[in-house]
């Protein structure tokens, strides 16, 4: 069984490079790895901020977020 885990991103070089080298290099017999362009659909920046994202590029995995580097903060996306 695999868990679901959530890659947040806006696009930027920093944020590709995390997807690049972090995203999808996640083990995909365990974690269903989703990736969220909040660029393209702001619809979901309320959903990351409630996921606990404070900044992009973050990847959730079991609930958790881990912020990888830095390439915007969530308010400048809104």
């Amino acid at each position: 069984m695999t868990v679901k885990a959530t890659f947040y991103h806006a696009g930027c070089p920093v944020c590709v490079a995390a997807e690049d080298n972090i995203a999808n290099a996640i083990d995909p017999s365990k974690y269903r790895v989703e990736i969220v362009h909040l660029g393209d659909d702001r619809s979901r920046i309320a959903e990351a901020e409630a996921a606990g994202v404070t900044s992009v590029p973050a990847l959730i995995l079991d609930g958790t977020p881990f912020h990888i580097n830095f390439g915007a903060n969530i308010s400048d996306l809104k």
